[in-house]
């Protein structure tokens, strides 16, 4: 059964990642300018963020198989939508439902794994989970360029579109009998809610999303820049990307994914983060290729750690009636990271080396904050590891 989610979370990463290399093309054959490209882009990240809280909301009331399904199925109608896209607004409504309805997705599909994880395999359950989302990031922009290129972007969501209708499909099929027979219906009380953002470690679990997808919305912007090399930009970052892809993918599946089950999700955070900030700094230093390979698995390494750490803060910090609210909020960074992580970068309108180093800065105070808190949370009873 949780092979079945984990394959859930691949396809609605994968659907995301495709869109990277497609959707400025399909808005610029619109006649879209510049400002109206970057709503097309940044739009999905905005409407996703409110899909996701809501997920969250939904997830603890009615439970994650109905959430699930909804969203997988309301997912396929956006995405066959975009084979109906002719003008350029007609573009943005199609991306702001699919954003909303792709944000229903992952914090139910999380649920789902979190509340089914044995308490001493759960750092490793959220690696293999990471190893699928890695294994989106590597295929999935490929994918959409390729068939892009030899059909068309909406080609390539009508694609999507069905593969999400068939796993909502399978899922109602499968997963019915997953649902939780209602003895008592939980209460849900305000101040448990409001505890949510009072708990540090759910607190860092949320600072952790943001601050990754920070990264990654920084990557995407500046590193295609920064290899702009006369017939072969593409093809260079291409291979950036994947180095850092390939890395994580093999510290998620390896016998290296035990780290996550034998240390303390805190100390892998800080490491994780402080290695993500190591790689920005090196992007902003040097130009050589050896190094910029090298520096992409830096920081593919720590996006490895990071992540199940995210993961774990958040699982070993609260309790399932409240888990759907706290995946919800959760990828609701992830979502506005990206988009905070480009939009303030590219505002500064300093050089590509500079906006590097000032996201290093950036990360390395984060992660010298939480590596400041370690000692207190280890005597902090409530933190359940």
């Amino acid at each position: 059964m949780r092979i079945f989610i984990y394959f859930i979370v691949f396809f609605s990463f994968f659907d995301l990642f495709t869109q990277l290399p497609i959707m400025t093309p399909m808005g610029q054959a619109l006649g879209a300018t510049g400002f109206v490209l970057g709503l097309v882009v940044g739009i999905y990240s905005f409407s996703n963020l409110f899909g996701n809280v809501i997920s969250g909301f939904l997830t603890d009331k009615y439970g994650p198989f109905y959430v699930l399904v909804a969203g997988l199925l309301s997912s396929a109608v956006a995405l066959f939508l975009y084979t109906t896209v002719d003008y350029t607004i007609t573009l943005i409504s199609v991306r702001l439902l699919h954003g909303f309805t792709e944000g229903l997705i992952v914090p139910a599909a999380f649920t789902f794994i979190a509340n089914r994880s044995e308490e001493n395999k759960r750092g490793r359950n959220v690696a293999i989970s990471g190893a699928f989302v890695g294994l989106a990031a590597i295929i999935g922009p490929a994918f959409g360029g390729i068939v892009s290129s030899i059909k068309s972007p909406a080609y390539v969501m009508g694609i999507n579109g069905a593969i999400m209708l068939l796993l909502g499909g399978i899922a109602f099929i499968l997963l019915r009998k997953e649902i939780v027979k209602k003895k008592e219906k939980p209460v849900i009380h305000e101040g448990e809610v409001k505890a949510l953002f009072q708990n540090p470690f759910v607190l860092r679990s949320f600072a952790g999303a943001f601050f990754l997808m920070f990264s990654q919305g920084v990557l995407a912007l500046l590193l295609p820049l920064k290899v702009n090399q006369p017939g072969d930009s593409t093809n260079m970052s291409a291979f950036l990307f994947s180095t850092f892809g390939f890395v994580a993918v093999l510290i998620f599946l390896l016998p290296t994914n035990r780290i996550f089950d034998r240390v303390r999700p805190i100390i892998t955070f800080t490491i994780g983060l402080s290695l993500m900030a190591v790689s920005m700094l090196l992007l902003g230093l040097f130009e050589e290729t050896w190094i910029l390979y090298s520096t992409m698995a830096i920081y593919g390494t720590g996006f490895a750690l990071l992540f199940p750490s995210i993961n774990s803060l958040l699982i070993d910090s609260t309790g399932e009636q409240v888990r759907g609210k706290a995946y919800g909020y959760f990828y609701g960074f992830f979502s506005i990271g990206v988009f905070v992580g480009s939009s303030i970068i590219g505002a500064l309108n300093v050089s590509i080396n500079t906006g590097f180093i000032i996201t290093s800065i950036i990360l390395f105070i984060v992660s010298g904050y939480v590596g400041s808190k370690m000692k207190r949370g280890f005597d902090n009873s409530s933190f359940l590891y």
